[in-house]
């Protein structure tokens, strides 16, 4: 399965070539190792059919695995830098369509893929799944490979300490899941802490209540995590509209936290929010 990846020597050698150094700020850590590609490929389960998206194209190592496999891919790059290492290394792949743009403001309501595939550098990572999800319905898996807290952070569960905002938001669209872990040697340089990757899988029916509204209350919920729901939700629901009646008509005690409150919950207090 994909043969021709780019190993260690590969990458560094025409970084080098180029002039090219990792530069930490934008939280660039290439993925050097072949069978880490492999692992990501597996779990995206794309295919001849499979039109991709890749954010974060780097140095091309994850770019060509996926020419090799999919029918066409999309590789946004905002460093201006890797432009050339990644016309160099994607040559032989008419199939692969280069953008040099920041996918923050990108426009992605048209992008021609039904698969995000990523190896997303760590700081921007949740950002970039959450406006995918908002911003472009036909995409309907994403499979991303993110720092460990990053992703354990984004399929968390309520109770747990790293439940939080962005996971309630993530599973309005999508289930996820832990589809592997990756050692920090797989990549080069070696980061300080390892990697998963997550796989989300878009709902086909998102809830009845708009996504803004949901947004709304889960915001305000987490915006003080260590108060209740009766503090953090205050004036959410209007002046005419007591907080405690919304919660108790939602089956949700005053004195609960919102990393104690699932999607559901945090639907049906936004759906008071259709009444104003």
């Amino acid at each position: 399965m994909t043969k021709g990846l780019l190993g260690a020597r590969r990458v560094r050698e025409i970084l080098e070539r180029n002039g090219v150094r990792p530069q930490k700020s934008l939280g660039q850590n290439f993925v050097i190792d072949p069978n880490t590609i492999r692992k990501v490929i597996a779990a995206a389960g794309v295919g001849p059919q499979t039109d991709v998206l890749e954010i974060g194209a780097g140095a091309g190592s994850l770019t060509v695995g996926l020419a090799a496999e999919c029918r066409s891919v999309i590789a946004v790059e905002f460093d201006r830098r890797l432009i050339p290492v990644l016309e160099e290394v994607t040559k032989g792949y008419p199939n692969v369509n280069l953008v040099e743009a920041d996918v923050l403001e990108l426009d992605l309501s048209d992008i021609a893929a039904d698969n995000l595939v990523a190896n997303l550098p760590y700081n921007i990572a949740t950002p970039v799944v959450m406006r995918v999800l908002e911003s472009a319905p036909q995409i309907s898996a994403l499979t991303v490979m993110t720092q460990r807290e990053v992703g354990e952070r984004m399929v968390a569960k309520p109770g747990s300490k790293i439940y939080g905002a962005p996971t309630v938001l993530a599973a309005y669209f999508c289930s996820a899941r832990i589809a592997g872990r990756v050692s920090r040697r797989a990549f080069w340089p070696i980061p300080g802490v390892d990697s998963v990757i997550v796989r989300f899988s878009r709902k086909p029916r998102q809830p009845e209540v708009p996504y803004q509204l949901v947004q709304k209350v889960v915001r305000n919920a987490f915006s003080q995590r260590r108060k209740t729901l009766r503090n953090t939700l205050a004036g959410t629901f209007g002046a005419q509209t007591p907080t405690e009646t919304v919660l108790a008509e939602a089956g949700i005690e005053a004195s609960a936290r919102a990393e104690e409150i699932g999607l559901d919950g945090f639907v049906s207090l936004a759906r008071a929010l259709l009444q104003d």
